[in-house]
């Protein structure tokens, strides 16, 4: 792929012209001939970098909101080079020491995959997982609620829209995938945005699936009754012989938008970027989620290190670890201090592109088990007329996880592991 920047102006800077937004720029490149400021300008020349300007985000109204301009996302850019060539060593820092930037970085990729190499395998072919649905008591929370008027956005690799298991719950969704160059590197649907927002890969099935299947020869969803925004923010990569969700850090920011914009209540993140120096991946979409009350989950990812991967790492979000069908927290899981907890993630039998069945592993897979937990406490609160706060939830989830030992957290399993019919409990007695 092409490589870009994204560029935050300072508060009060002005950009050259009116830059259009990045999805009107793919089709229609009138506005974006521009350099961002003068400053910046006069740095590309010097470095032969010819570059599209364009707007990183949308206003959700004819203007900016308040919060969104709390959250800086007025000022954000994004300057996509015009040749597929490196970054020049040193142009990020130069851009950075100007007075009108407030911040500078690369753009990333961020990719999801199946993580059990046979997921598309149809899950008769191995035993089912109630083991691990019992274990985080969700038979007992189903009779006290199943997510009535609540939405959640999975923001991944798309939905099977077709999937008789998932049909009943999905809204209307959005594809954001729209690769602007480098598209030898994908396959599939890699170019025009629209409202298709289709799976090529599975993971977004299977995620969705342990969310909100509604049980049609199939293990139900934590969260059957839940409305499903499906949002495609990652495309498909073919990665040693195996096809991985893989895109722009900046698109899946986007889709983020678009769900809070449309009303999500609770959004499933099942992807993280590892920190590895610059500007905190996705820093300024979370912080406008927290401004809104969305309630964002996420995967603490899969290399079994100490390791910051984000979205997980930041405070507002649930960081949600992997555990197997012995409670341990798995192998393969990310741990720290700003895990949260932990939720079954081996062997997940959920839903498959195609209409099928798959198991799969992950801390992907265990991080819908308290996305649904979420919805699920949050429905219980609209029910009495209410709603809980992003803070309150998390906090209903870590207080009632069943603790691994006399310590109060732990750094491979957060407060403990996932227990919904607690949850729902504890909610409850709040609530009162």
């Amino acid at each position: 792929m092409t490589p870009h920047l994204v560029v935050t102006l300072a508060p009060g800077a002005t950009p050259i012209g009116r830059p259009p937004h990045w999805q009107r720029a793919i089709a229609d490149k009138e506005g974006s001939e521009l350099p961002l400021t003068r400053s910046i300008g006069a740095l590309l020349s010097r470095f032969g970098l010819p570059v599209w300007t364009m707007h990183e985000y949308r206003p959700r109204s004819d203007h900016w909101s308040a919060d969104e301009m709390a959250s800086g996302l007025d000022r954000i850019y994004r300057l996509v080079l015009r040749h597929n060539r490196d970054i020049p060593h040193g142009l990020i820092d130069s851009i950075k020491l100007l007075p009108e930037v407030a911040d500078a970085r690369p753009g990333r990729i961020a990719v999801a995959r199946l993580p059990d190499g046979h997921a598309v395998a149809h899950a008769l072919a191995r035993p089912r997982d109630d083991g691990a649905r019992r274990a985080v008591g969700l038979p007992m929370a189903r009779r006290m609620a199943r997510g009535e008027a609540i939405t959640v956005a999975v923001v991944d690799t798309g939905v099977d829209l077709d999937h008789p298991n998932l049909v009943p719950v999905l809204q209307p969704g959005m594809d954001m995938v729209d690769i602007l160059e480098g598209q030898e590197d994908f396959i599939g649907d890699k170019i025009g945005a629209d409202d298709r927002p289709e799976d090529e890969v599975g993971h977004g099935t299977h995620v969705t699936g342990v969310i909100a299947a509604t049980g049609q020869g199939a293990p139900e969803g934590v969260a059957p009754a839940v409305r499903i925004l499906p949002v495609r923010v990652l495309a498909t990569m073919v990665r040693d012989g195996e096809k991985v969700g893989a895109g722009l850090v900046e698109n899946i920011n986007s889709g983020v938008k678009w769900a809070i914009d449309q009303g999500a209540d609770i959004i499933n993140m099942s992807l993280g970027v590892r920190h590895e120096g610059g500007g905190l991946p996705h820093r300024e979409i979370i912080d406008y989620a927290a401004r809104k009350g969305v309630t964002i989950v996420a995967a603490a990812g899969n290399d079994g290190q100490e390791a910051f991967y984000y979205p997980g790492a930041f405070p507002s979000v649930i960081a949600v670890g992997s555990m197997g069908p012995d409670g341990n927290p798995s192998f393969f899981s990310t741990y720290g201090p700003h895990i949260s907890l932990i939720a079954p993630g081996e062997g997940i039998v959920s839903t498959a592109i195609g209409g099928g069945l798959a198991h799969a592993s992950g801390t992907s897979h265990a991080a819908p088990f308290a996305t649904g937990a979420a919805a699920l406490v949050q429905s219980l609160a609209r029910r009495r007329g209410g709603r809980l706060s992003a803070p309150a939830i998390k906090k209903i989830l870590t207080d009632s996880a069943d603790r691994l030992g006399p310590r109060f957290r732990d750094r491979h399993a957060g407060y403990g592991r996932l227990n919904i019919a607690d949850a729902l409990r504890l909610a409850d007695a709040r609530l009162n």
